[in-house]
């Protein structure tokens, strides 16, 4: 876990400090320039430090340890901030494309500069370093919080060829193609806003396990000695994990103590799943329950 905490913090402090580079960079040259991609794509960036401040902060909190009032810890924070996040984009998306639209309607123009293709270049390079870095986080530690920066780290590739391409176009006077590109930058910032918001949506709303998974963890308790079947799996997030409440009939006339033996068995089969946290155990009797019914 401290290994994961330490990475994560990695991938907020790179963000913040890179995405204040470009931050800069940008707006610079995107004023001098008049650019509205250019500066489209500035304000994208001052989204990514927002993005990158509020993982470092999430995954401060989500990494303090279990304690009396949190007995499962702190793991649902990375999911609340991760929605702050996407709020943030939202916000960004909204004014780019207002931007954007306000200087199509005024049929404004930009300055080319070469400084525009520099920085446009030394952006596609750097975000697709950083994300390269945050989606292999991301993926081998299951953070949302470093899936959320791999996927702002791809998507600001796109925006900033989408920028460059408008700044080639600019360059042979086709300037309307420039207030095109700002609104379509903000769309798709809009887009991942709304990806973002939907991946910590269902966890904080407590949305059960992949069907899929369920019928796996289902075959692994029915191939336990003396289960003759799984009632029910419930599951319930628990942070980055589940809890997992299990209902499974066995034969009524065994004793107390091989019943309790049966759940043992359960309990430790499906602790070794990283994603589950802890598993609580009923039996029924097959005599009063023959039927099948996990898919729930």
């Amino acid at each position: 876990m401290e290994s994961r905490n330490n990475s994560i913090k990695n991938v907020a402090l790179l963000g913040i400090v890179f995405n204040i580079i470009l931050l800069t960079l940008k707006l610079i040259v995107g004023f001098a320039s008049r650019s509205q991609a250019m500066i489209a794509d500035g304000f994208n960036s001052a989204g990514d430090v927002f993005a990158s401040l509020m993982t470092l902060i999430g995954n401060k909190i989500s990494a303090q340890p279990y304690d009396k009032d949190h007995p499962y810890g702190h793991g649902k924070a990375e999911y609340i901030f991760s929605m702050i996040i996407s709020f943030s984009l939202a916000v960004v998306s909204f004014n780019i494309i207002k931007s954007a639209i306000d200087s199509l309607s005024n049929k404004e123009v930009f300055l080319y500069t070469p400084w525009l293709v520099v920085v446009a270049l030394f952006t596609i390079i750097t975000k697709f370093c950083l994300f390269k870095y945050c989606n292999k986080v991301g993926h081998r530690y299951n953070s949302l919080l470093a899936l959320a920066n791999a996927e702002d780290h791809r998507n600001d590739v796109f925006v900033t060829l989408f920028t460059l391409m408008s700044i080639i176009t600019g360059f042979f006077n086709l300037f309307i193609v420039d207030a095109i590109v700002g609104v379509l930058i903000g769309i798709w910032i809009g887009y991942t806003s709304f990806s973002i918001f939907s991946s910590a949506y269902y966890v904080l709303m407590d949305t059960t396990i992949d069907p899929a998974i369920k019928e796996e963890l289902v075959a692994k308790i029915e191939s336990i000695d003396g289960i003759d079947h799984v009632d029910t799996i419930t599951s319930k997030p628990v942070g980055l994990t589940f809890l997992l409440i299990v209902k499974i009939s066995v034969d009524g006339s065994q004793t107390i103590f091989k019943g309790h033996e049966i759940g043992n068995q359960v309990k430790h089969q499906l602790m070794d799943y990283d994603y589950v946290d802890d598993v609580i155990v009923h039996l029924n009797a097959t005599q009063i329950h023959p039927q099948k019914n996990y898919i729930k």
